[in-house]
């Protein structure tokens, strides 16, 4: 029983954190910047999930609920790039490419959220990623310093489904340490001022 107290712990934590801060697109607060996590690739184009996600982000774009869409993702090899693949379909889809700033080393969850803090600037943010992810992502990136709302896009419950939620599971573990140590991203690098420019140009091509 103790042993099941023990790991179910974490999830608790990031339930216990991140449910009061998960909304839709329709009632999350609006604020200036919404982040959207990579979610893979089918050869150049956005995978499926990452594809919703992008979807949800234009909605919230559209409606006024943000002003810029940072996407973070993974660009650790040449030809495999998320950031320039989900800036192509946001701008295809009528976000203005002034108002898109890339994050190319969001290489996990944790990655993504302490860049946004220390390296955009983002000090509040709205969360675009599914829901099974939804609340681990709110709960890192508060405990990350960036005041967030998730928004969890809805998908078909099939085998993806299914797996995405189990493997959440066992990423709450990593969650909870990365929150209790707060180490630094794989790759910190400089300051970039992508995020403020983008808020201060208007979104001009």
């Amino acid at each position: 029983m103790l042993g099941c107290v023990i790991a179910l712990a974490p999830s608790t934590w990031m339930y216990a954190t991140a449910d009061a801060h998960v909304r839709t697109v329709a009632d999350v607060p609006a604020h200036d910047v919404a982040v959207v996590f990579g979610a893979g690739l089918r050869g150049d184009a956005p995978a499926p999930y990452l594809a919703h996600r992008l979807d949800t982000a234009v909605e919230l774009y559209e409606s006024g609920k943000v002003k810029v869409v940072l996407v973070t993702g993974d660009n650790s090899r040449e030809e495999y790039d998320e950031p320039d693949a989900m800036r192509t379909y946001l701008t295809a889809r009528g976000v203005p490419d002034g108002r898109i700033v890339s994050d190319y080393a969001g290489f996990d969850t944790w990655d993504s959220c302490v860049r946004a803090k220390k390296i955009f600037g983002v000090e509040r943010a709205v969360l675009v990623t599914q829901g099974f992810h939804v609340r681990r992502a709110v709960a890192l990136c508060r405990a990350a310093g960036v005041d967030s709302y998730g928004v969890g896009v809805a998908e078909r419950h099939n085998v993806t489904w299914y797996y995405g939620g189990v493997r959440e599971l066992a990423a709450a573990g990593k969650a909870a340490l990365d929150a209790l140590t707060r180490p630094d991203p794989h790759f910190l690098g400089p300051v970039e001022t992508g995020v403020s420019e983008a808020l201060a140009d208007g979104g001009r091509p």
